[in-house]
């Protein structure tokens, strides 16, 4: 496991321990699951993406079968 060190300003510091707190997590989860959310976006915009296409041309794609 790697160790990434940043700097944030006090106020979203705060932000972040009444965040972590009221979840019940540490900072660092809280982060790490922000990260992997993060990660997760470009997955999903493009199940998306493709979901979408498929549900407008299934009219077409039943014709051409």
């Amino acid at each position: 496991m790697n160790t990434i060190t940043i700097h944030i300003p006090d106020d979203r510091l705060v932000k972040l321990q009444e965040t972590a707190s009221r979840l019940g997590v540490s900072i660092e989860e809280l982060v790490l699951m922000g990260v992997e959310q993060l990660l997760k976006q470009p997955e999903a915009s493009f199940q998306n993406a493709m979901g979408y296409v498929l549900k407008k041309n299934a009219e077409l794609y039943k014709r051409l079968a």
